[in-house]
């Protein structure tokens, strides 16, 4: 009987032993966690844009070290609420991320789109976006000024595409209503991309979307860029300098509008301890990365943790504040901790 007791036990230990290895998450040797399954990015924006297109760069640097495939998934809708929210509604387990800039995630709340802040997510950043005011290469516009004119004498008549409320190219056409006054058609597409093509095809006069979703076109000559929205003009290569914003507009403030993944803040810890390892190493150092950037006018510079929140509360609170003092926020950024800038 006694025998067969410690057979019993022994049974139970080593049956616990089996469930347990093949139920645990996989290590590697120095002990940092690995995924036993695929990794899913949902990409809240139409394919081609700048979020799809940085992305899927991200996608395949994270791939070696993680040892699994990472999907990069296209949900677009409701200014990239929906695909967030995809992200939020499932198992936060570490297999399903999204992705987008900064300040249009921490601005959800602030326009109604979506209950959520920056404090619900781990933000890890790869690049700074610049948005630039462009017009199809046949426009009569040949200078930001004759675009700023004709917008004054025609309130509400000249089509811009962008890739709708809270994208880079709606944020930016706001900020120059803010400091011009200027009224416009505003024109809403599923992502940058359809954005630019909207512009090229002639359905829109103007596109105020990110350099990188309007690199090819501009050096293809497809498209003439007026402007920038910094206070330094843009290099980019194959096309050339792009005036700044402030040439027109001195007192024009802006920020860098940074891009990243998102994971939910309560992810377990060796996921996210892991992520960070990863992007304190190979996407920190990501040549394909670097190269992305340089092409199509963007400013490769990784970050994670409450370095990357500080960096992208900046824009954050531009955009948050003008939707707010222009009467199109469903409430004020500082009751979630935006303050005013």
């Amino acid at each position: 009987m006694k025998r067969l007791s410690v057979l019993i036990v022994l049974l139970i230990v080593f049956s616990f032993a089996a469930w347990a290895n093949g139920n645990a998450e996989a290590a590697d040797d120095s002990g940092m966690w690995k995924p036993t399954k695929p990794i899913t990015i949902i990409v809240p924006w139409g394919a081609g844009g700048s979020t799809d297109q940085v992305t899927r760069v991200v996608a395949g640097e994270l791939e070696g070290p993680l040892g699994q495939k990472v999907v990069v998934v296209n949900q677009p809708g409701a200014s990239g609420s929906v695909g967030t929210k995809g992200a939020l509604d499932a198992p936060h387990d570490g297999y399903t991320w999204t992705a987008g800039a900064a300040a249009d995630m921490g601005a959800y709340k602030v326009k109604g789109l979506l209950d959520t802040t920056f404090d619900d997510w781990e933000l890890f950043l790869n690049v700074a976006n610049v948005s630039v005011v462009a017009v199809n290469a046949d426009s009569p516009y040949q200078t930001f000024a004759d675009l700023l004119d004709a917008m004054k004498a025609n309130p509400g008549q000249i089509p811009v595409a962008t890739a709708g409320q809270l994208s880079a190219g709606h944020n930016a056409m706001e900020a120059i209503v803010k400091y011009t006054g200027v009224k416009y058609k505003h024109l809403t597409y599923d992502g940058g991309n359809p954005a630019v093509i909207a512009t090229v095809a002639g359905e829109a006069e103007v596109t105020t979307q990110l350099a990188v979703e309007e690199a090819d076109m501009l050096k293809g000559g497809k498209l003439r860029a007026l402007a920038v929205l910094d206070d330094k003009p843009l290099k980019l290569n194959g096309y050339g300098d792009i005036p700044a914003i402030t040439d027109w507009i001195p007192e024009f403030q802006s920020a860098p509008n940074y891009f990243g993944i998102w994971v939910p803040s309560d992810a377990p810890a060796e996921v996210l301890a892991a992520f960070e390892e990863i992007w304190g190493t190979t996407i920190k150092d990501s040549q394909k990365l670097a190269d992305y950037a340089a092409e199509r006018g963007a400013v490769f510079n990784p970050s994670f943790g409450a370095d990357a929140k500080k960096r992208a509360m900046p824009y954050l609170q531009i955009i948050a504040w003008n939707y707010y003092e222009g009467g199109t926020a469903a409430i004020s950024p500082d009751s979630i901790g935006i303050p005013k800038p």
